[in-house]
């Protein structure tokens, strides 16, 4: 492995702690990392320590983000680092400029949403671009068929027993000085949904009738607007009951010193869940396999309720609550042996009899 060369493409906000780990694992391994502006991407990647360029950017507009994708990828095309190998998450963009470039991708992705959706044309066009990575790395909740229907090889998708959180909750280690950045010490964490994106049908936000039944409830929220158009929802209340930081806050110290994680998408509740945290979604359609994986274990409450959900809340109360390092350990060592073998022999690699996790189409809990 010594003298490989990784392309790192970082395109949302969790990936940046995602790879830290992972990539921390590669000894003799060098690094060239790009960022895309999207919310808080550039910050946390700065944050985790990455050295990086910053490539593109995101748009609230679902037409323009649609147009910037392919003008992104050409500018990878010309622009990316010379590299041997290219990693990315759920990311079209580096995986085309990667084969145009003629080098192996590795592709992370835990979102099978296209599973119970009828996807737009420019999704399909992004689930095809997508499956021709060279490699797929997929919880083993992850629907495969969702990745050979759009013509990836069977043999070439690499399923873990685990979450892409459990990877990086393994790294945490909670700033007993944390909450001094904010207005009280007892919270809960609230994230809206992501309106506008093309897998979101729903117009209206669920957050004021949140935030309304939280503080009627006497509960503090720090509140995590994810474009300027969320920012108002919380221009009626005080900043000592509902709290919008200025800039970026490490999403895993949020979580850690919380009572419990509210999100309208997915991975800060998965997050939470991987620390035994109570976690609650209200995304507003039918949830990606990952978190019904995780909603039968009873790890997650899925509800658009606000009643059912501060009910929830109160239920759970205030507890210290330590990760489960042993399983979170486990799999990011199960990860990260994989990825060792894919970035030193990525076009023909050999595993052994444990870090060999392919699997057949459907084969996940949740089938075909």
């Amino acid at each position: 492995m010594t003298g490989s060369t990784v392309w790192l493409d970082l395109i949302s906000p969790s990936h940046p702690f995602l790879f830290e780990g992972l990539l921390d694992d590669l000894p003799g391994v060098g690094l060239r990392t790009t960022v895309r502006r999207k919310t808080e991407t550039v910050d946390l990647a700065r944050e985790a320590g990455f050295e990086f360029e910053t490539l593109g950017r995101d748009f609230e507009n679902v037409a323009l983000r649609t147009a910037a994708v392919p003008l992104r990828t050409l500018q990878l095309v010309a622009q990316a680092p010379a590299a041997d190998v290219s990693v990315s998450a759920r990311n079209a963009m580096c995986v085309l400029a990667s084969r145009a470039r003629g080098i192996p991708s590795i592709h992370f992705t835990d979102n099978d949403m296209t599973a119970y959706i009828d996807a737009s044309l420019a999704e399909r066009a992004f689930c095809r671009f997508r499956s021709t990575a060279t490699h797929h790395v997929v919880p083993s909740a992850f629907r495969t068929s969702e990745l050979t229907r759009w013509g990836a090889d069977p043999q070439r998708i690499h399923s873990y027993d685990g979450y892409k959180e459990d990877i990086y909750v393994a790294a945490f280690e909670p700033d007993e000085t944390f909450t001094e950045r904010l207005p009280f010490e007892t919270f809960v964490v609230l994230r809206p949904e992501a309106l506008g994106a093309a897998y979101v049908d729903e117009e209206e936000s669920l957050v004021p009738r949140l935030l309304d039944a939280l503080v009627g409830a006497g509960t503090d929220v720090v509140y995590l607007p994810r474009r300027p158009a969320d920012r108002p929802h919380a221009d009626p209340y005080p900043d000592d009951r509902v709290y919008v930081p200025d800039g970026a806050l490490d999403g895993l110290q949020l979580a850690w010193h919380s009572d419990g994680v509210l999100t309208g998408s997915g991975t800060m509740a998965r997050e939470a869940a991987c620390m035994g945290k109570p976690a609650v979604s209200f995304f507003p359609g039918p949830l990606l396999s990952v978190d019904r994986s995780m909603v039968e274990e009873g790890r997650l409450l899925h509800s658009r309720d606000p009643d059912a959900i501060v009910s929830q809340l109160t239920a759970a109360g205030t507890a210290d609550r330590a990760p489960d390092r042993e399983r979170c350990f486990r799999v990011r060592e199960e990860v990260s042996s994989l990825v060792r073998t894919l970035v030193e022999n990525p076009e023909n690699p050999t595993f052994d009899s444990r870090s060999d996790r392919n699997e057949t189409p459907g084969s996940s809990r949740f089938g075909q």
